[in-house]
C-alpha cells in the first residue's frame, strides 16, 4: 500500500495542514468553514485506500474558488490516485475539476459486473448525454456500460399528478427495465424461452442494440454495445428459438 499525507488548501490560502497516513477521522474549523476528513484504509470488501473530504459553510461565499489538494509521499508502491466529486445533486453544477477526465465515472451500483448498466443518450440527436457516466470500471476492468437508452427530455408522470419532462440516466434505466420485463414474459411466462434471464438476457439485449455511429468501435466507454432496441433483440431471440 502507498503511504502518504494529504493537505487541503482553501481558496483563501488557509489549509488543514498535512493529515497523516495514520489518521482516521479529523474535523477542522477554519474561519466559517467546516472540514471533515476521513482517511480510510482497505476493507474486507475493498482494497482501495479512500480519503473523503466534506466541506461546508454557513456562507457559500467562503467556499467559492479553487481548492487544492497536496500529497506528500512517505512510501509509494503504486503511486496512482483518482479523485471524484459527488453527484450533481450534492455538489451543484458549478463544482468541477480544473482538468476533468470523463472516463471511469460510473457510480455504484452500475459498476457491479452482473447488473445491466444503462447509460443515457439524446434520442432526438442520436448523441450520448453529457451527464451519462462513462466506463469502464476502475479496479477489475470489465466493459461498462452495457447499453444506453433515451435519457433527455423524457415525458413521464409527475409526483403530484399529470405529466412532466425529465432528463437523466434515471429516465434511461426504466426503458431497459420495461424491455427486460416484456422479454421475460415472452420467454418465461409464455414458455418461448424458459431460461431467458440473467446473463443470457443481458447478452441478447446487447446483441440487439442499434449502433448509430459508424466511425467508432463497439463496445466503448460511452455507448457500451449500443442503444436499446427491443424489436431487434426479440427478433434475434425468435430466430434462435426457431420462430419465423
Amino acid at each position: 500500500m502507498d503511504e502518504f499525507n494529504v493537505d487541503l488548501i482553501l481558496p483563501n490560502g488557509n489549509s488543514t495542514g498535512f493529515v497523516s497516513y495514520y489518521s482516521t477521522t479529523r474535523n477542522y474549523r477554519i474561519g466559517n468553514v467546516s472540514i471533515f476528513i476521513n482517511y480510510g484504509q482497505p476493507q474486507f470488501y475493498n482494497s482501495f485506500q479512500e480519503i473523503f473530504f466534506k466541506i461546508d459553510s454557513d456562507n457559500l461565499e467562503n467556499i467559492i474558488g479553487l481548492f487544492t489538494i497536496k500529497i506528500k509521499s512517505e512510501k509509494i508502491v503504486d503511486g496512482k490516485y483518482d479523485i471524484y466529486l459527488p453527484t450533481v445533486e450534492e455538489a451543484g453544477t458549478q463544482t468541477t475539476f480544473v482538468s476533468p477526465e470523463e472516463n471511469v465515472t460510473l457510480t455504484i451500483p452500475s459498476t457491479a459486473q452482473n447488473v445491466i448498466t444503462v447509460g443515457g443518450y439524446d434520442s432526438e440527436r442520436s448523441i450520448i448525454a453529457s451527464f451519462s457516466g462513462r466506463g469502464n470500471t476502475l479496479n477489475v476492468v470489465f466493459q461498462k456500460p452495457d447499453l444506453v437508452a433515451p435519457a433527455v427530455n423524457i415525458l413521464t408522470t409527475a409526483i403530484n399528478g399529470g405529466y412532466s419532462v425529465f432528463s437523466g440516466t434515471s429516465m434511461a434505466a426504466p426503458f431497459v427495465t420495461g424491455a427486460t420485463a416484456l422479454l421475460m414474459q415472452w420467454g418465461i411466462i409464455d414458455k418461448n424461452d424458459p431460461f431467458l434471464y440473467g446473463e443470457r438476457l443481458k447478452a441478447y439485449l446487447k446483441s440487439g442494440t442499434n449502433k448509430f455511429l459508424n466511425n467508432i468501435d463497439y463496445p466503448n466507454t460511452r455507448w457500451g454495445y449500443g442503444a436499446l432496441c427491443l424489436s431487434k433483440t426479440l427478433n434475434k431471440l425468435k430466430t434462435f428459438n426457431g420462430y419465423r
